[in-house]
């Protein structure tokens, strides 16, 4: 499983226009559930982003986590995480997970952030063509990997 965290200070998706998910001070994730990913892998990286200390403190410094300030978070489908580039110029995504496997797993991840203390927790809609709109405050982009945690 794999995300892409952004510290933003907003952030929101539409769909055919409309706003489904938007959130103030927090991470907007775009989360990719590959093959073969299971309840272990959203485990990780439940026990790892809602504790990421990338927020500053009082001296300026990352050490306050989205817990510490509560802060929101926007939670994104994006099967486009499992391309792979290695051959040629059109990536390749079968290394997405199905949709049988990935939502449940997406559904998992969301439950989790809120089991972990997030007090609001966005979606966009799974497999939706969706506009997502973000201002990065920093920036500040983590990427993590189930894999490598």
């Amino acid at each position: 499983m794999k995300a892409v965290i952004q510290r933003v200070s907003k952030s929101k998706v539409d769909i055919d226009s409309k706003t489904v998910g938007e959130i103030e001070k927090g991470f907007m994730i775009l989360l990719g559930v590959i093959e073969g990913d299971t309840k272990a892998d959203a485990d990780k990286l439940l026990k790892k982003i809602p504790y990421l200390r990338i927020f500053e403190d009082e001296n300026d410094k990352m050490n306050l986590s989205c817990l510490d300030v509560d802060g929101e978070m926007l939670v994104i489908s994006q099967f486009t995480l499992a391309a792979d580039c290695s051959h040629g110029r059109r990536p390749s995504f079968i290394g997405a997970a199905a949709p049988s496997e990935a939502i449940p797993l997406y559904e998992y991840f969301i439950q989790g952030l809120k089991e972990a203390g997030i007090k609001k927790v966005e979606t966009g809609e799974f497999g939706a063509d969706m506009q997502v709109s973000l201002i990065n405050d920093g920036p500040v982009t983590i990427i993590l990997d189930s894999q490598e945690l």
